[in-house]
């Protein structure tokens, strides 16, 4: 008998514990980074969504888009003003946002899930009112940071069988507004809101990082403010890991930051012994190999 069918088999075997835990949980799956432009693996990425709702999972997918955003940006030959270091969004440069990310990136991804024999419906945060925003700094104009969730639309695409793409689009407190919401923080907000199970961050690193260059696996709130304050955490892991604190307090059970260039790596955090990331929740657990 071929070697690789036994494997296989033998795989299924061992995720039947993980299967199980994870029945009817909710996971929030922020998808973003190198993966988006390639199709294998926007394919990949479907398949494994299908899975998960496949076998009693709830999965929620919330993307990015920034480089298809800089593509239009610059057909249009719209010119980006920066503060901080940050793109200032003013109103030509927001409805832009919400065309490439609402349009075009959105119903890429829905269309990959519908293509891998799944049931997906795009969304932003303007429908039902899911997200609402105010401004999170007035010098970046319309950049909006999440005030009022209302995620029940979410829970009606579960019921249905449904799996819902969320781009991070928002509407604001004023009528006729308009926000763009930062992926992960957008991510973070809807998992704390459906007090999810998990809020995977797909990244493009492979984890956070101890000061010796080691991924570190498991982690506390506590630990990552010190790793914060004594700079091993640093730059764009910052609000990363910022995300991931904000979610936990709002109720999410652990918040994994992992690498999505690593093939099948949902499936691997959730439904193997070694995991794929750095897994962040309140207390770390005493049992090895990592608990889910």
């Amino acid at each position: 008998m071929n070697s690789d069918w036994i494997a296989t088999a033998r795989t299924l075997s061992e995720a039947l514990p993980y299967l199980q835990r994870y029945t009817g949980a909710v996971v929030v799956v922020k998808f973003g980074g190198n993966a988006m432009g390639d199709e294998a693996a926007m394919a990949e990425f479907a398949r494994d969504i299908v899975l998960m709702r496949q076998v009693g999972m709830n999965p929620v997918v919330v993307h990015g888009g920034g480089p298809m955003i800089n593509e239009m940006l610059g057909k249009l030959g719209i010119q980006s003003e920066f503060v901080r270091g940050k793109r200032v969004t003013d109103k030509a440069t927001v409805e832009v946002v919400e065309m490439v990310l609402t349009g075009l990136v959105n119903k890429r991804i829905v269309q990959a899930i519908m293509d891998e024999g799944g049931r997906a419906v795009g969304l932003s945060g303007k429908d039902d009112d899911l997200m609402v925003c105010e401004a999170d700094d007035p010098e970046l104009g319309f950049v909006g940071r999440p005030v009022e969730m209302n995620v029940q639309v979410l829970r009606d695409l579960f019921n249905a069988g449904i799996i819902p793409v969320v781009a991070p689009v928002a509407t604001g407190m004023a009528d006729n507004e308009t926000f763009n919401v930062n992926g992960d923080t957008a991510a973070g907000a809807i998992a704390g809101a459906l007090q999810a199970d998990r809020l995977l961050l797909l990244t493009d690193v492979s984890g956070v990082k101890n000061k010796d260059g080691e991924i570190v696996t498991q982690m506390t709130p506590e630990d990552v403010h010190a790793m914060i304050a004594d700079g091993t955490i640093a730059g764009g892991m910052i609000p990363k890991t910022e995300t991931a604190l904000a979610a936990i307090e709002e109720g999410v059970r652990a918040v994994v930051i992992l690498d999505g260039r690593v093939p099948n790596a949902c499936l691997l955090e959730l439904f193997t012994d070694h995991g794929a990331g750095s897994l962040i929740r309140r207390t770390t657990p005493r049992v090895t190999p990592r608990e889910k």
